[in-house]
């Protein structure tokens, strides 16, 4: 779930600023990057923050990846079952194996989460809340898992959690299914549990539009992160 480490690439964040939803706070920048690979958004992730300075903003990304298998930092690659044409990255957060695809909605989180307050089990519960106060409105009851994190419904996978940080500050996030291709997910052992079954919102309510969630999810993220 988690990885920490000082190592730094360089690189530059390219990324277009979007309107800040009502509730957000004026110190957090929030973008919504379309569709984008994700190893170029892994890129300008580190990018910004190997940049951040003790008054640099905090950052929400809103992304939508390509077909894509990733595994964390240290991964048992025995989970990856048969991806068949997608594409396996191993890349820096903790975690297992999981999947990313068009349809599922990404919140990355640059934050100094010193600065906020947090500690990791309390960033780790903000991204989890935030997405089990969204759904309740869409009358989803969602829950967490302490042994397992991310999101569930009646013992299924919504979202997946997986984080790095790097001096105090976090990058990457949670993916959260919405209306996708959830054949590839057979392919792994979700989060290294295998038969663990995904969900996704356009089959438990009507919400079955990305841009409409991530809107609905961003005032609750920043909420819940600023407590």
């Amino acid at each position: 779930m988690i990885a920490v480490n000082d190592a730094a690439p360089d690189a530059a964040p390219d990324a277009t600023p979007v309107a800040v939803p009502a509730g957000a706070a004026p110190g957090i920048v929030v973008r919504d990057l379309g569709l984008r690979p994700l190893e170029s958004v892994w890129t300008d992730m580190r990018a910004l923050t190997d940049g951040r300075g003790p008054d640099t903003a905090d950052e929400i990304w809103f992304v939508e990846h390509p077909p894509v298998f990733t595994l964390g930092l240290n991964a048992d690659r025995a989970h990856v079952l048969d991806p068949g044409p997608i594409p396996v990255v191993q890349i820096d957060r903790g975690g297992q194996v999981t999947y990313h695809g068009p349809g599922q909605v990404v919140a990355y989180v640059m934050l100094d989460v010193r600065r906020l307050g947090l500690n990791i089990r309390g960033l780790v519960e903000a991204l989890e809340g935030a997405v089990i106060d969204t759904v309740a409105a869409y009358g989803v009851e969602a829950a967490p898992r302490r042994d397992a994190p991310g999101v569930y419904v009646d013992g299924r996978k919504l979202a997946a959690v997986g984080l790095r940080l790097r001096r105090h500050c976090s990058y990457h996030g949670i993916a959260v299914n919405v209306a996708m291709d959830l054949a590839p997910f057979r392919s792994i052992d979700p989060c290294g549990y295998p038969d663990l079954e995904v969900t996704q919102l356009a089959d438990l309510c009507a919400v079955d539009d990305p841009a409409r969630f991530r809107r609905d999810l961003a005032p609750r993220l920043i909420a819940r992160l600023l407590g």
